[in-house]
């Protein structure tokens, strides 16, 4: 867990963290289940959630149900996915993915971490985020803007996802799990940006190692 002295850190910066951006677990992925947030996260990858969010909501219209996805032609849910990105490897594992479902799951999306990953086009990231957002399992998710965020506040020398998850699970109490991945995206998105953040703008920079700025 590190010194006294830095637990008493992390512990300011998440309570900063929580007093600018709440303390509610949410995802800002629309969905309406379990099964839709799956796709949903599969899509994101390398992908902002509001394009996701603009494809899937007549996605989820057209493949109302398991059975329509697993159906589908793939060269039509490529066009219908296209605007995403990677479109190709996207269809084809939501395709395999929602067969899964169907034959070894029964139409329900599973808890634990290895049926998840388990499944096709689903890594550590998507099962976290299913598990943190639809069973409420604490969970660290990282992408780009956890793992550089992480990185600039000294949570974490990896660039690996999966070495920065378990750092951060190290370091940050259980019950902050999925807010620090909620909070770390929020200010990656407004403050610590990249290639340059604006540290100037910052509420954390007086406990930042990498802020350049008083």
């Amino acid at each position: 867990m590190g010194s006294r002295k830095e637990q008493e850190r992390i512990q300011e910066i998440l309570k900063r963290l929580d007093q600018v951006y709440g303390t509610e677990s949410k995802t800002y992925l629309e969905h309406e289940n379990a099964w839709q947030l799956l796709v949903a996260t599969i899509l994101s990858a390398q992908c902002t959630d509001a394009r996701v969010n603009l494809v899937t909501k007549d996605l989820f219209r057209k493949y109302d149900s398991l059975e329509k996805l697993a159906a589908a032609r793939q060269e039509e849910l490529e066009q219908d996915i296209f605007t995403t990105g990677f479109y190709h490897n996207k269809a084809k594992n939501i395709i395999a993915c929602a067969k899964a479902l169907l034959e070894r799951h029964g139409g329900e999306v599973p808890s634990d971490m290895e049926s998840l990953t388990a499944l096709p086009g689903v890594g550590r990231k998507t099962a976290n985020v299913v598990r943190g957002n639809i069973f409420g399992i604490p969970s660290v998710v990282v992408d780009t803007h956890v793992g550089r965020i992480a990185r600039r506040l000294g949570l974490t020398r990896n660039q690996d996802p999966v070495k920065v998850e378990f750092d951060l699970m190290e370091k940050v109490p259980e019950d902050h799990w999925i807010l620090i991945n909620l909070d770390l995206i929020a200010l990656g998105r407004s403050i610590c940006k990249a290639p340059r953040a604006n540290c100037g703008e910052c509420f954390l920079r007086d406990l930042c190692p990498a802020c350049q700025e008083p």
